[in-house]
């Protein structure tokens, strides 16, 4: 159960990358919020960033999502 294991410790690391990244996640949130009706590419740009911090959080712990 070695892949198990692994999966529990990239989970463990899931607090640490999402609070380095709370500027960006607040960012996209607020984008969301304020849309009645969100679509396909709505706040594209603000979960750009979001999602390019995560990455390389991730990458700067030796972990991936």
């Amino acid at each position: 159960m070695e892949s198990v294991q692994k999966a529990k410790q990239r989970f463990r690391h899931y607090p640490v990358i999402l609070a380095k990244c709370s500027k960006e996640a607040t960012n996209y949130a607020a984008c969301v919020l304020k849309k009645d009706n969100v679509g396909l590419n709505d706040c594209k740009e603000e979960f750009g960033r979001f999602k390019t911090c995560l990455q390389k959080t991730a990458a700067s712990l030796k972990t991936r999502l």
